[in-house]
């Protein structure tokens, strides 16, 4: 990505943070970004695209790194492990993106709309994906319901741009970890602790201070 488009999408973010979609002109975003419209319309056809890819920029990210699990890890365990930690991830790497999407995915075309839905249907299969791949291999609880269980973790893990705060008590990688082994617990079949530790990419950080 060119340095002056990152200027405009993180202009445009700071803009739209504080002013909402349609409170902001092209006029302003080009001021504000010490660029020229033809700098602008270089990189963007229009508003409703700049909101597209400040849309599009995370959710592309954590597909990326979902199809990385998938083909770094053979075993469904460690491949949710890194699913969770990259999703988790996401809510600092692209906080104001986060905000912006949720403030203002109702202004998206219905075109930009169905592109950012088809992407993040594609990861719920993949979430949905490695829940069943870990239960028809024996890993998983076969009793857990393939949708609920999927839902449940993109609903626990979507919630952290409520209350998320960088300057906060626990880092975002502190933050992941808590979740990963919450998931891996509800998961996996009852093990003793040694067991479980054992599949673990990483023990967290909470059970050092045990």
């Amino acid at each position: 990505m060119s340095d002056l488009k990152e200027k405009i999408i993180q202009t445009s973010l700071e803009l739209f943070d504080q002013q909402g979609f349609h409170g902001v002109t092209v006029n302003q975003i080009v001021q504000a970004s010490n660029t020229s419209k033809g700098g602008f319309y270089h990189h963007f056809q229009s508003k409703d695209e700049l909101l597209f890819v400040i849309h599009d920029t995370f959710i592309t990210y954590v597909l990326k790194e979902a199809h990385a699990a998938n083909i770094t890890h053979t075993s469904p365990i460690p491949k949710v492990q890194a699913i969770i930690q990259a999703f988790v991830q996401v809510f600092d790497l692209y906080k104001p993106h986060i905000s912006v999407f949720y403030q203002e995915s109702l202004y998206l075309k219905p075109a930009y709309e169905e592109k950012i839905k088809g992407k993040r249907d594609e990861f719920k299969r993949m979430i949905f994906h490695v829940i069943k791949e870990g239960q028809e291999e024996g890993y998983f609880r076969k009793e857990l319901p393939v949708e609920i269980t999927g839902m449940a973790i993109l609903g626990m893990v979507n919630w952290i741009y409520k209350w998320y705060k960088r300057e906060g008590t626990y880092t975002i990688n502190q933050i992941a970890e808590v979740f990963t082994d919450l998931v891996l617990h509800f998961l996996l079949p009852g093990r003793v602790d040694e067991d479980y530790l054992n599949h673990m990419l990483k023990v967290p950080f909470f059970y050092e201070s045990e």
